[in-house]
């Protein structure tokens, strides 16, 4: 049987896969990571294992991208395709997907995934469009005191750092919808990142008339998100409505926002990401907003805070197609916390 004609019954068969994680610790994440990392590579062929590992230090490590790639030849993403792998070998792959992310995040990175089947049968079996073409890399030597991994393919591209046992970062983490929402066919209705739309749309609408002339920068939205697949990213020009500036409804609605982005994490991962962006201060954080407001309108927007970048933009396909990714200014790749370890390694 082909990877194609079974793709969409072995996506389906994973989505229960993190249903019911136990309450874990980072360093307990870190160690489910390490050992269904080892379970993967232990069945690889010594060709496919050649693939699939890197050093840590190699410039692989931030070569990342959401766009379509090659899948030979030059430009090609690095790793391991799922279409390369045995059937055992993509559910260990999905195991370990399923070690960093929460029920909500794994779900809708199989449902981006299972788009690109969506988009292969309304673009005419166009062959660039494979739900198998999704590659996993492994960093370094799984358990050891500091490796990565990635999981990446069109649409979809997670990073994570472990140092010292601890899953020390989860960006990275880029989410995409193309169709935002599936118009017709058996899936109509589907929207995958519908959270990431609604909880935005829903806070900028409660803007008043002055909050709203300070927190829309521009009637027109970009055509896409700024920082592109750009390795290291700085903060924007202070732009937008403030944290302080909005009333207590509002707060609440920008607090949700920020959660759909870090609680595709396992919620250990995702409260030491939030411990660290209240610890950064939560009056310096900004909402921007750009394009229309009503559904269906080109629309952008970010949520920008002393450490971090939550960047949206709805615009392509008639704005039914859209691109959200979380970003960490200093914490990407675990650049930060892997500083000495990269000089030393150089």
């Amino acid at each position: 049987m082909s990877a194609m004609k079974y793709s969409a019954s072995f996506l389906l068969s994973f989505l229960f896969l993190g249903l019911s994680l136990p309450s874990a610790s980072a360093h307990d994440v870190a160690g489910e990571m390490a050992s269904a990392a080892k379970d993967f590579l232990a069945t690889l062929t010594a060709e496919q294992k050649e693939k699939a590992t890197y050093d840590l230090t190699v410039d692989e490590r931030e070569n990342w991208h959401f766009i379509p790639r090659p899948f030979e030849g030059k430009g090609m993403r690095g790793g391991l395709p799922l279409v390369e792998m045995r059937i055992d070998q993509q559910q260990l792959a999905q195991a370990l997907l399923s070690t960093a992310l929460s029920h909500r995040g794994y779900v809708t990175a199989l449902q981006v995934m299972s788009l690109e089947r969506h988009l292969w049968e309304v673009e005419n079996e166009d062959p660039k469009r494979k739900s198998e073409m999704y590659y996993v890399s492994i960093f370094g030597e799984p358990g050891a005191k500091a490796w990565g991994w990635r999981y990446e393919g069109h649409h979809l591209s997670m990073n994570f750092t472990i140092k010292d046992g601890k899953l020390v970062s989860g960006t990275p983490s880029f989410y995409a919808s193309n169709p935002a929402e599936i118009l017709e066919g058996p899936r109509k209705g589907l929207r995958v990142l519908a959270g990431e739309e609604d909880v935005a749309r829903k806070l900028v609408n409660s803007l008043d008339e002055e909050q709203q002339k300070t927190t829309i920068f521009s009637e027109k939205a970009p055509r896409d998100i700024l920082t592109a697949a750009e390795r290291k990213v700085s903060a924007f020009e202070e732009k937008g409505i403030a944290y302080g500036a909005l009333n207590e409804a509002q707060q609440k609605n920008l607090n949700e926002l920020i959660d759909v982005y870090i609680h595709r994490l396992r919620p250990e991962a995702a409260k030491d990401q939030l411990a660290k962006i209240k610890e950064a201060g939560w009056d310096k954080i900004r909402f921007a907003w750009a394009g229309g407001k009503a559904k269906g309108e080109p629309h952008y927007y970010y949520v920008q805070g002393p450490t971090f970048l939550l960047e949206y933009a709805n615009t392509q396909n008639n704005a039914n197609h859209v691109h959200a990714v979380w970003r960490d200014f200093d914490g990407d790749f675990g650049r930060d916390l892997l500083a000495d370890h990269y000089a030393k390694s150089h």
